[in-house]
């Protein structure tokens, strides 16, 4: 389908990366929705994009999630893409570490609870990143030793896991999903305030985000993982089943699903 005749949502677009996506997917006629946790920022990065759809959530609570979930019709282009990294560890209001709340469990959340709303053929866009550290299934809130990056790195494979297998049970239907880094070190708040220091331009990200949603060469292609707009390879943890099936059997009991 036209990109002009697609709904996407696009989470975490009222800066930074998914800013962007949103303001470009507005560009070409998309109806976008524009997510972020801040009323009056998100309000006003709706108006700057164009867009009058405008939801706001806090994807640090898995009953904002599905609140967010029950204002939303019909997609046809699902793009997770809201992440943080907190410097000290934090829990979100379900009491579950902040950064694998927001950046994973949201989205697999949000993503399952829209799976019945998607007009096929639909896509999912993951957006995760280059850094990925692998989970330790017996402490995967990270109480016992807490770092901030590698607390971003797990739920960013996490991400990747969950793409792969979400890929394998979608099973017949008209849904894709995949996962990418859109860009090292792009030029965001977030790159700025946690590494000091910027490499590419968040339009180089974008770039490689919509490649996934819109390019016809793509159609039917699912459960892989990008660098920019490479296919590539992630890590090891991602291609193993039994982890991938231990992880969506974690995800379904933190969020009630079982």
């Amino acid at each position: 389908m036209p990109v002009a005749d697609q709904t996407v949502l696009v989470t975490g677009s009222s800066d930074g990366l998914g800013k962007r996506v949103a303001e470009e997917l507005a560009a070409r006629g998309a109806t976008t929705i524009v997510h972020g946790r801040d009323a009056r920022k998100t309000e006003a990065a709706a108006r700057e994009i164009g867009s009058e759809e405008v939801r706001v959530a806090d994807l640090g609570s898995l009953a904002e999630v599905r609140r967010l979930a029950g204002e939303l019709d019909e997609l046809d282009v699902l793009v997770n893409n809201a992440g943080v990294i907190v410097p000290e560890r934090r829990e979100g209001a379900d009491g579950y570490e902040l950064t694998f709340a927001v950046n994973y469990l949201s989205h697999f959340l949000i993503t399952l609870l829209m799976l019945g709303r998607v007009r096929e053929p639909a896509r999912i866009v993951n957006v995760a990143s280059i850094g990925q550290a692998p989970l330790d299934f017996a402490d995967p809130m990270m109480e016992r030793r807490y770092d901030a990056y590698t607390a971003y790195a797990r739920s960013k494979l996490a991400q990747i896991m969950f793409t792969f297998e979400l890929a394998e049970r979608l099973g017949g239907r008209e849904v894709t999903a995949n996962a990418l880094h859109p860009a090292t070190l792009m030029d965001t708040k977030m790159a700025r305030e946690t590494f000091g220091t910027t490499r590419s331009s968040v339009e180089e990200g974008s770039e490689a985000v919509l490649r996934l949603l819109s390019d016809p060469a793509l159609e039917g292609v699912s459960g892989r993982y990008y660098d920019g707009t490479r296919e590539a390879r992630a890590h090891a943890q991602a291609y193993d089943p039994a982890a991938r099936r231990r992880l969506w059997a974690l995800s379904e009991k933190l969020c009630g699903l079982q």
